[in-house]
């Protein structure tokens, strides 16, 4: 790779529901593209940190700011060329979601239920031990 190619970076966020027996994580079904439904976050923009852009792209899509608990894992997807960075955050307790224009709804899912590259990225999340996971799909 030279020093001037680029490829795409990511940031996203893993948030569980609160109280539940089977761990459920946050979704948000997109009004774009295949309108897939995803983890909250996005793409970083020019001259923002991977921090940066995940409470960015949360506050922009969920209306609410996320804490930030740890980085889990660093994941190479090679259909789109692009490295996802995944943390685990939590919303505080009095949070009201209010989705912007690029989604149009959300719901927790069941791990069990996610495709197996979400759920393998979740379960990596949920195993976090202090070392941060790189896996390629």
């Amino acid at each position: 790779m030279a020093f001037n190619d680029k490829f795409r970076l990511s940031s996203h966020a893993v948030i569980l529901k609160p109280g539940v027996s089977e761990p459920s994580v946050l979704l948000l079904k997109a009004n774009y593209g295949d309108c897939r439904w995803g983890l909250p976050g996005g793409a970083l923009e020019p001259n923002e940190t991977i921090h940066e852009a995940l409470l960015r792209e949360c506050q922009e899509e969920l209306g609410v700011l996320v804490q930030v608990k740890c980085l889990t894992g660093v994941y190479y997807h090679q259909a789109y060329d692009s490295q996802a960075f995944i943390f685990f955050c939590e919303l505080d307790d009095s949070h009201t979601i209010c989705l912007s224009e690029e989604h149009s709804e959300y719901h927790y899912t069941p791990v069990s239920r996610l495709s197996k590259v979400q759920r393998q990225r979740i379960e990596d999340c949920l195993s976090y031990d202090g070392v941060v996971v790189s896996r390629k799909f």
